[in-house]
């Protein structure tokens, strides 16, 4: 299992892979607003779980767990979001999907899975739950 700080590592890193050849840890520092040096100690760590391959000063792939996992970690945080928006949570959709994906356990994922899933394939009820949700606002 992943620390929620390697989650993000990995998450980003396939995000990147999805788009560019090559995968720099100024890249991976950047985005995470972390140091080089934090990069490099998360690095290590995944090529010790083996999801990636690494050289120091290199280029980073993803092995096939590693992109396994990062599609998984992505496609998490796409349904959290989606999930959120579902319920009209009034909030930052992303920050809370965040906050929350790191700490949900796969049954609990599956299961917002399938309410998402629910809601887009019956549309008379999800209509329901919208007029509900806007007559409590009201009150």
């Amino acid at each position: 299992m992943l620390s929620p700080s390697l989650e993000d590592y990995l998450e980003e890193l396939y995000r990147f892979s999805l788009s560019n050849d090559i995968v720099r840890v100024t890249d991976i520092s950047q985005k995470l607003h972390v140091s080089l040096p934090s990069v490099s100690k998360a690095l290590c760590k995944l090529k010790a779980r083996q999801y990636i391959n690494y050289q120091p000063y290199g280029a980073i792939n993803l092995t096939a767990a590693g992109r396994e996992m990062g599609e998984f970690l992505v496609e998490r945080n796409r349904l959290l979001q989606e999930f959120l928006s579902l319920i009209c949570a009034d909030c930052d959709i992303a920050v809370e999907a965040e906050a929350m994906e790191h700490y949900l356990s796969r049954k609990t994922i599956h299961s917002i899975q399938l309410l998402v899933k629910f809601m887009q394939n019956n549309p008379e009820c999800y209509q329901k739950f919208i007029t509900y949700v806007n007559h409590q606002q009201k009150i």
